[in-house]
């Protein structure tokens, strides 16, 4: 049994709220992930996966707990939901429209497992997809526990090889207690990143 199996069967899953992160809210109320296909990875109960089913997305859904799947099928909802490790078995056949993980990327410690994470998003999604990530910041005061904390290299150096990152910012809650994320948009390139042309004198 994996640590996120066991926090599921035993209710220690804070980061599963049972409620529509706010930025999550926004981005679909501004359009920031294109219609059509999308893929949420580490779905959780599927709090997320129902609301973009509801808001017009043929949604395919994935967490790595079986029994965080077994709940998310119970609560209904047309979501295709799928148990999968995102680092040992390929994504759901794509292409995708859009990519949502809240929480999940910023999990794996060695950058090389966060590289390959962003390169199987991208493989995933069509020319012009986008991926929204939802990460652990760096930012704020010191603390004990909460999400991983990732800095702003650590996502360039990890993501825009793979993507081309569209916004990224900062998104701090209205609750003190609640610690600060990044909100990071991100596209499927056409043309790979180039590296510079310019030669030392």
């Amino acid at each position: 049994m994996s640590a996120w199996d066991d926090a599921y069967q035993h209710g220690t899953t804070p980061w599963d709220s049972g409620h529509v992160d706010p930025i999550v809210a926004a981005a679909v109320e501004a359009g920031a992930l294109p219609a059509g296909r999308l893929l949420e990875i580490g779905c959780g109960t599927g709090t997320h996966a129902r609301f973009f089913a509801e808001h017009g997305w043929d949604v395919v859904a994935t967490d790595l707990s079986p029994t965080a799947i077994e709940r998310a099928r119970a609560q209904g909802g047309d979501v295709d939901y799928r148990v999968l490790d995102v680092l040992r078995e390929p994504l759901p056949e794509g292409p995708f429209d859009a990519v949502f993980d809240r929480g999940c990327w910023h999990v794996f410690d060695p950058p090389a497992a966060r590289a390959h994470f962003a390169r199987s998003v991208a493989g995933a999604l069509r020319v012009g997809g986008r991926w929204l990530s939802l990460i652990g910041s760096t930012e704020g005061p010191p603390r004990d526990g909460g999400p991983p904390r990732r800095s702003l290299a650590d996502i360039a150096q990890t993501i825009e090889p793979s993507l081309a990152i569209v916004a990224l910012r900062s998104v701090r809650a209205d609750e003190p207690q609640v610690p600060i994320f990044w909100s990071c948009l991100s596209e499927r390139r056409d043309v790979p990143a180039q590296p510079s042309t310019r030669r030392e004198r």
